[in-house]
């Protein structure tokens, strides 16, 4: 069949439309086409002049397009309205008979479409995608007849993915109505009598810089972000299987601590400033049950309310030993564990599967316009 080639500009049009109507459901987009609720404090804002996004509707940043090599563009497909900042542009297809939603959203779920866009940004810092250099682009496109061909393949892949997804979040609160009823049901035990600080130094270097880490606030470790030239690492703190790390200073951290549990066997090295500590007996309080609490937000708004500090507020080993939670039976604290577990487990599976079904939709676009 044949293709025709096309201006972006020519199939969309500009929307902005003023939060007149009171929404109230704070989004932000993430560098994997995304929609995701702010980060952001959004108490005393002006909600009335952030824009509204409906089904439908695009969203894109061509913010630090360049430095990410990510065109950060989004498809909403909720049904109730929610609303993003006004540095956003918003637009919609004003051209369906040309172009479906859908497919045009598939256009861009490819890394080379990423590396175009950011070989066209522009900026010595953050180069952005300016909106005047992103209508510009060509799109070649098939007939309505084959496009609907090949989305309705890409509706029904992220269908399956909805519906495993769903429950893998049932998982989740199944995990989360179980600690909830311990709250009730059970005395509260300070962690203090159950853990213990240690710190190993990697005095010997017998670990380098594959096992360098850091950790975040979404409770992992991540690659350091520190410049390691010329340092020496003999200071450096080593975290075995089963050790905590955690970040006393909890300033401008968003509310969340950084938080992690090393599950893994390998060892790993973190900075000397961060604090670790271990369960002293593994029979009365495991590792695992004790980390599901430090995941739950009501524990970071805690150690973030009970930080002390003038420059800086932190949150010390005396104040996390003042922790109380729920310690039931050894075997009550394994059955949850389990089920976390699995949790975990799927969790990581969705990942892996919504990563493949980005990573069909050029192929996918091959099909539909060789076809």
């Amino acid at each position: 069949m044949g293709s025709t080639k096309y201006k972006l500009g020519e199939l969309i049009s500009v929307c902005d439309e003023r939060n007149s109507f009171g929404f109230t459901d704070f989004y932000g987009l993430n560098i994997n086409k995304e929609f995701m609720p702010t980060v952001a404090n959004t108490e005393g804002l002006d909600e009335s002049k952030y824009k509204v996004v409906r089904n439908k509707r695009f969203v894109f940043s061509g913010m630090q397009t360049g430095r990410d090599e990510c065109i950060r563009i989004s498809m909403y497909n909720g049904e109730e309205p929610i609303i993003v900042s006004p540095a956003y542009t918003t637009f919609e297809i004003s051209r369906e008979d040309l172009v479906i939603p859908e497919y045009f959203f598939m256009l861009f779920l490819s890394k080379e479409k990423d590396r175009f866009g950011a070989f066209c940004s522009d900026g010595s810092i953050r180069s952005n995608l300016d909106w005047e250099r992103f209508i510009d682009f060509d799109i070649t496109l098939p007939s309505i007849k084959q496009q609907r061909k090949y989305v309705d393949v890409y509706l029904a892949l992220q269908k399956n993915l909805a519906a495993y997804q769903s429950k893998v979040e049932e998982l989740k609160l199944v995990c989360d109505g179980y600690l909830d009823k311990l709250k009730v049901e059970s005395e509260k035990l300070r962690i203090g009598e159950f853990i213990e600080q240690c710190d190993e130094r990697n005095s010997d270097n017998i670990y380098g810089l594959d096992n360098l880490v850091g950790i975040s606030t979404e409770k992992k470790f991540i690659d350091t972000k520190a410049d390691m030239n010329g340092v020496s690492l003999d200071s450096y703190k080593v975290v075995r299987k089963n050790v905590f790390v955690y970040v006393p200073d909890t300033s401008r951290r968003g509310d969340k601590m950084a938080l992690a549990l090393n599950t893994e066997e390998k060892p790993l090295l973190i900075s000397s400033i961060y604090t670790t500590f271990k369960c002293k007996d593994e029979n009365k309080l495991m590792p695992e049950y004790l980390f599901m609490y430090f995941n739950r937000p009501e524990f970071d708004r805690y150690a973030r309310f009970n930080s002390w500090g003038s420059a800086r507020e932190v949150f010390t080993m005396d104040d996390m030993n003042d922790v109380a939670i729920p310690i039931p039976d050894i075997s009550v604290q394994r059955e949850i564990v389990n089920i976390h577990k699995c949790y975990i487990e799927r969790q990581r599976i969705a990942e892996a599967l919504k990563e493949q079904l980005k990573n069909i939709c050029p192929v996918l676009i091959r099909g539909s316009l060789t076809e």
